[in-house]
């Protein structure tokens, strides 16, 4: 299946959405760990890509680097700049082009991926966003249906967060707390979680 900005709008609009209702539930997650503004970060950042959405080009690379662009401007944040860098990773990878395949989206996820953890100087297994994302990308490798791709997306979002639940954070303000971060989540990969589950429709 070919994903055009169609979609791209579609999932804005559904992401636009989901960041709305998980407001108060990132911002107190964060809250617990760090700076407490997780959910304004959000949110900010996809009203920015939601106003922008109707005037997006067709070609996917440029409309991709409005979003980033977009939730930069709203958000100085350490995980705005992290999720406009993998925008702007995706849209480096799609420069020029109206369509993506499904089969697509693991290199796409793994591409964001790589550009945050170069930007972040976190590593994969340090219960960040980073193993979210590598979960999803591992979990979408070598398929093509849209459906088992979304499944496979968002079962990998929750999998991660649940499996790096036991460990403590290592980076960020929430490394200060240590051991007492054991059983917690961390908040960018709730975060994440949520991202998934509303672009997928899961």
């Amino acid at each position: 299946m070919t994903l055009t900005s169609g979609d791209l709008r579609a999932a804005i609009s559904r992401l636009t959405v989901a960041m709305e209702r998980e407001f108060d539930a990132l911002n107190a997650a964060d809250g617990a760990l760090g700076d407490g503004d997780l959910g304004v970060t959000m949110t900010r950042g996809m009203r920015a890509i939601s106003a922008l959405a109707d005037d997006l080009p067709d070609d996917l690379g440029q409309a991709l680097l409005a979003c980033a662009q977009g939730f930069t401007k709203t958000s100085g944040s350490s995980y705005g700049t992290l999720m406009a860098t993998g925008l702007m990773a995706m849209a480096k990878a799609l420069r020029g082009r109206t369509g993506v395949e499904t089969a697509e989206i693991a290199d796409l996820v793994a591409a964001a991926r790589d550009a945050m953890q170069a930007r972040g100087k976190a590593e994969v297994g340090g219960k960040t966003v980073l193993d979210s994302l590598d979960a999803v990308a591992k979990a979408t490798a070598g398929l093509s249906d849209p459906e088992a791709v979304a499944e496979a997306a968002a079962n990998a979002a929750r999998a991660a967060q649940e499996a790096m639940r036991p460990q403590p954070a290592t980076i960020g303000r929430a490394r200060i707390f240590g051991e007492k971060t054991r059983g917690m989540d961390d908040p960018g990969m709730i975060a994440m979680t949520r991202i998934v589950e509303a672009i997928t429709g899961r």
